[in-house]
């Protein structure tokens, strides 16, 4: 071929191809970290050596099973060390690691694990009666892996139900090599499947690769970000099956932090006194597990803390800044997506904030934040899908690509979740500053249209929470003959408080337009929430409907 004069050749890197894959994350943490604990409960510590050693024998345990390759392996468990050896093993020997969530309905458990095609399912002794009765309607569930949790609970006499403790007991940890064991050839294999919520139709199976799950966990490696190291006592208080509890398990073995698992309880006096008690560094929830511990804070000495994530769904700036009082450490927002493996975003404040009054960091921490590195971020017009600009005002749908990202659904048709050109649309709107802040609006389905003009649930929201006795609020949209939708607030208080509605309104009233002021305060004792704890405003309307 003749070449134009002055053109060259456009060369390859001549790097290794060697692949990204889960098996490193265990492969290091075996070598260089081997002395580093686990912790579970409280009630049982052992080593990443020993992980590593359980793992192997789970490995060779898969193999006499007759589990194949690519088969979907489901766990149904706590956050506890045996947990974690099936984290590492199961995608570390071509399997497809599948969590589910513990809170599921019958209905919605029974449609999963049929979807899934699960062939084994790992589940701790004390939740077996959650899901043995539905094991008539798992035909394709060849084993039931019982997962030892200090509960006495009555396992019932059946052949497809084993004993973890005993087959890892009889597993061979030296069946062979690292490499032969747990080497991939290809880091697109898929490594883990998460099902997304199901609250607009039945649930979606987002199907994580190695290669996306190692670039997420390096990612929360990041510095500035979340910044995981090998100094930091991680405690993933969020599920496992809540995306692969935003990654944090694998990030902090990758790091060669410690590790810190709960268990089975989310009491706020059993996890106050594993974070004083193990020194945790760096700790993870869903807004409503903050509040819970807020009445026992300072009784706990937890001055270890330098980093706690917020996730799941906005985190009021009222209850970021009481940790901050209380601790010196603020609760720090994220955002993303069971598709986004799934955190997207981290906030904070970075240096050009220094010299910013205290009012402006506190907008700032406000904020859901930057995307993470390699994550691509966009706000569109929802009736023209034309792009809007980084200025902080204009609102569009949140639109997100990038590695980690989802580019399709398991075994279902994508339908309008994705553009054109790839990208994912969220169903969030947000708007996008000129340092790349992502502040959330609302959720597409959530905003209240009164009058013609917008309200913002969230916006509303972080104003009621605001009141020092307000415990938890959600705000809905309730049908109206004149206006189209008005708002309702449902508010939790806390015990004892005596606040009323305009003394709330009262409160509320210098912080938003007055057309936004709820019609109606509804105080409970408790709000509704979804399978990961995040409150489930599709409750609120159904009943809203119904009365």
């Amino acid at each position: 071929m003749l070449r134009a004069a002055g053109e060259i050749d456009v060369m390859d890197g001549l790097m290794q191809p060697r692949p990204l894959t889960i098996a490193h994350i265990l492969e290091r943490a075996e070598r260089l970290y081997a002395h580093k604990h686990v912790a579970t409960a409280g009630a049982e510590r052992c080593t990443y050596a020993d992980v590593a050693d359980h793992t192997r024998r789970l490995a060779t345990v898969l193999d006499s099973l007759g589990v194949p390759v690519g088969a979907r392996v489901a766990t149904f468990a706590s956050n506890n060390r045996r947990h974690l050896e099936i984290y590492l093993a199961v995608p570390a020997t071509k399997r497809v690691l599948h969590t589910i969530n513990i809170r599921l309905s019958p209905e919605h458990l029974e449609y999963i694990v049929n979807h899934a095609e699960d062939d084994v399912i790992f589940v701790d002794r004390g939740l077996l009666p959650r899901i043995w009765p539905s094991v008539d309607q798992l035909p394709r569930v060849r084993h039931w892996v019982v997962l030892p949790d200090g509960s006495d609970t009555a396992i019932p006499v059946d052949p497809r139900i084993l004993d973890y403790d005993e087959l890892i007991s009889g597993g061979d940890p030296f069946a062979g090599s690292f490499e032969d064991t747990f080497a991939l050839a290809d880091e697109n294999l898929a490594s883990g499947l998460c099902y997304t919520s199901g609250t607009t139709g039945p649930p979606k199976g987002v199907l994580y690769s190695h290669r996306s799950t190692v670039l997420h966990c390096l990612g929360t490696l990041a510095a500035g970000l979340i910044g995981l190291s090998e100094s930091d006592v991680v405690m993933p208080i969020v599920p496992f099956f809540h995306a692969n509890a935003w990654g944090l398990p694998y990030g902090a073995i990758m790091a060669g932090a410690s590790l810190v698992l709960p268990g089975t309880s989310a009491d706020p006096a059993h996890l106050l006194q594993l974070m004083e008690a193990e020194r945790v560094t760096v700790a993870g929830a869903v807004p409503t597990v903050w509040t819970s511990l807020v009445p026992e804070l300072r009784a706990y000495d937890l001055s270890a803390t330098r980093f706690l994530l917020g996730g799941g769904s906005a985190v009021p700036p009222a209850l970021s800044e009481t940790y901050r009082a209380a601790l010196g450490v603020p609760i720090t927002h994220s955002w993303g997506m069971t598709e986004v493996s799934p955190v997207g975003a981290i906030g904070g404040t970075r240096t050009q904030h220094r010299e910013a009054t205290a009012e402006e960091q506190v907008a700032v921490r406000a904020a859901q934040g930057q995307p993470l590195p390699l994550v691509n971020v966009r706000i569109v017009d929802v009736e023209t899908g034309r792009e809007l600009p980084r200025d902080g005002r204009a609102v569009g749908e949140l639109q997100v690509a990038g590695p980690w990202v989802a580019g399709g659904y398991f075994h279902v048709d994508g339908g309008d979740s994705f553009t054109d050109d790839g990208w994912l649309r969220t169903g969030d709107l947000a708007t996008i500053d000129a340092d790349g802040y992502l502040r959330l609006v609302d959720r597409v389905k959530d905003l209240i249209k009164s009058g013609g003009e917008w309200i913002s649930s969230v916006e509303l929201e972080a104003a009621i929470a605001s009141h020092p006795d307000v415990v938890e609020v959600a705000v809905i949209a309730r049908p109206d003959p004149r206006w189209m939708e008005r708002p309702v607030a449902y508010v939790v208080l806390r015990d004892g408080s005596a606040a009323t509605a305009e003394e709330l309104l009262q409160h509320i009233t210098p912080m938003v337009a007055r057309w936004w002021l709820p019609d109606e305060f509804v105080f409970m004792t408790t709000l509704p929430k979804t399978g990961t704890g995040k409150l489930s405003k599709s409750a609120l309307r159904d009943s809203t409907r119904i009365a």
